[in-house]
């Protein structure tokens, strides 16, 4: 366990700790998610969700957005899960979202000027990862949905993001191509689930993981002879990381709050 998450673990007793809600937005290929969390990472309302525009420019992301804060209680900052690498608060580019505008767009600075909020923007993977880990040595965490995302940690710190889904992976095509949604419908669950075994196996060589956690929307297809330093997560993670995001000094380093 991090130290971060044992810190909040101690003042979940303190009855006088002060009120704080964060809101945290999930962006998926497939579905927008939101949900308020409170100040130990916990939801306390359910989760929201509408259906991912095709494309999914930015103006009409943040139009999303807004209606979906709409339906959740007032919140006092914003964590981002972006399906895409992320520079300091600005998107580097979304194969899922099907838009060239998300090219060096700040998404932290508009979302933060949309909700009047201190934002904290990362990569949808990253942020599940936060949600998931144990933080004791080498952790992996993977999100099979619309396409594929890949996060890992050490000892509870944050690697640098690489994206892992659009490297070739087997038959001349990349991780996402042949492990995404498009994928498994096309070949069925049995065909699926050997790919995902085989990319398990490259995914130990290639980081010596201690714990592997695999998580997003068709998690719950794997089917696979799980060993003991492999879990299956829930996808609702996505959106827990994003308590974390602000227990880290190096992601919300400059976010004022």
């Amino acid at each position: 366990m991090t130290a971060a998450k044992k810190t909040a673990k101690k003042k979940t007793s303190n009855k006088k700790s002060v009120r704080l809600v964060t809101l945290a937005f999930d962006i998926g290929g497939s579905g927008l998610k939101a949900s308020a969390l409170d100040k130990n990472g916990e939801m306390v309302t359910e989760r929201v969700r509408v259906d991912t525009p095709k494309p999914c420019p930015p103006a009409l992301l943040l139009e999303k957005l807004k209606e979906l804060t709409a339906r959740l209680p007032p919140f006092d900052r914003v964590s981002v899960g972006f399906p895409g690498p992320v520079r300091k608060g600005r998107t580097l580019s979304s194969a899922n979202l099907g838009s060239d505008e998300w090219n060096g767009f700040d998404l932290r600075r508009a979302i933060a000027k949309q909700t009047g909020k201190p934002t904290i923007v990362i990569n949808d993977a990253d942020m599940q990862g936060l949600g998931a880990i144990k933080g004791e040595g080498v952790e992996m965490v993977i999100t099979l949905g619309t396409g594929v995302g890949s996060a890992l940690f050490e000892d509870g710190r944050l690697a640098p993001h690489i994206e892992l889904a659009h490297i070739p992976f087997r038959k001349g095509q990349t991780y996402e191509e042949q492990l995404g949604a498009r994928a498994l419908k096309k070949v069925g669950k049995q065909e699926w689930n050997k790919r995902v075994a085989k990319a398990v196996e490259v995914f130990r060589a290639l980081t010596h993981f201690d714990k592997l956690y695999i998580g997003g929307g068709n998690a719950e297809n794997v089917s696979l002879d799980l060993g003991p330093d492999i879990e299956i997560v829930s996808n609702t993670m996505g959106m827990r990381g994003g308590i974390w995001l602000w227990k880290d000094t190096n992601l919300n380093d400059g976010v004022q709050k």
